[in-house]
């Protein structure tokens, strides 16, 4: 218990202390999506019915942003430790695999739900009259999307040699799958192969739950949202516990 508190806030102090950079940046961005989109696509993409898009946005934008940095957080913390070479003073003992990965995913959760919580005000200040229908809804899918990511966070900085390889890892699949998941539009607007091939897109589960939990609909049925997000959280966590576990690229 000593070994997770300790870990736990070290991570947490670690994006604190740079937090102009590792929240209010993201939070920023965020607020200039919202800016330009919300007036480009306004008239030009199809939502739900009785929803604006700046509307439909808002939520999108705080799931994309709770995603991105849960991932940023426990992968650059980890490949940190590795290129600065005191990655395996941290597992050794007292510390066990499993408090390791709990307070890795644990830092990752707090950090996404903290920007989370930034771009979910800039957008209230853009439309003050948006209100959830579910926050139990909005919670859970938060808090399940970020375990999910901080637990894929490990895995690429375990993965990862160098800063070069998470990047590439960040560029050409975080990213991408963020991007196109319903963030910036209903997938029923696309055509029949690009809503199929969006089926694949396990972030397009987690965005359209989310979602839901602001205006009680969305594209996907709950259900199958929530069996997804539950069973890949599961998934994911379960393969970066067990390479922590059997020291994946830590004790070489």
């Amino acid at each position: 218990m000593n070994g997770f508190r300790g870990l736990l806030e070290k991570e947490i102090v670690r994006f604190w202390r740079v937090a102009f950079q590792t929240i209010a940046a993201p939070v920023l961005t965020t607020f200039l999506y919202l800016l330009v989109f919300s007036h480009i696509l306004s008239e030009k993409v199809y939502v739900f019915e009785g929803v604006s898009y700046v509307e439909f946005l808002i939520p999108g934008l705080v799931m994309m942003s709770v995603l991105q940095n849960s991932f940023a957080n426990s992968s650059s913390s980890l490949i940190q430790s590795k290129v600065t070479g005191n990655l395996l003073l941290i597992v050794l003992p007292p510390i066990s695999p499993l408090a390791f990965f709990n307070a890795y995913v644990c830092a990752s959760v707090i950090r996404g739900l903290l920007i989370g919580a930034g771009v979910l005000a800039t957008g209230i200040f853009f439309v003050p009259t948006l209100t959830p229908a579910s926050p139990f809804l909005l919670l859970l899918f938060a808090v399940l999307g970020g375990i999910m990511t901080g637990a894929l966070g490990i895995i690429a900085g375990l993965w990862a040699e160098k800063f070069d390889q998470l990047g590439m890892f960040q560029n050409f699949i975080i990213m991408p799958l963020t991007f196109l998941s319903g963030v910036f539009y209903s997938i029923q607007s696309l055509p029949d192969f690009w809503r199929g091939l969006s089926s694949f897109n396990p972030f397009l589960y987690m965005i359209d739950g989310f979602r839901r939990g602001f205006f009680a609909q969305g594209d996907i049925p709950l259900t199958t949202s929530l069996l997804v997000t539950v069973t890949l959280t599961i998934a994911v966590s379960w393969l970066a516990l067990h390479l922590v576990r059997t020291g994946y690229k830590i004790k070489t």
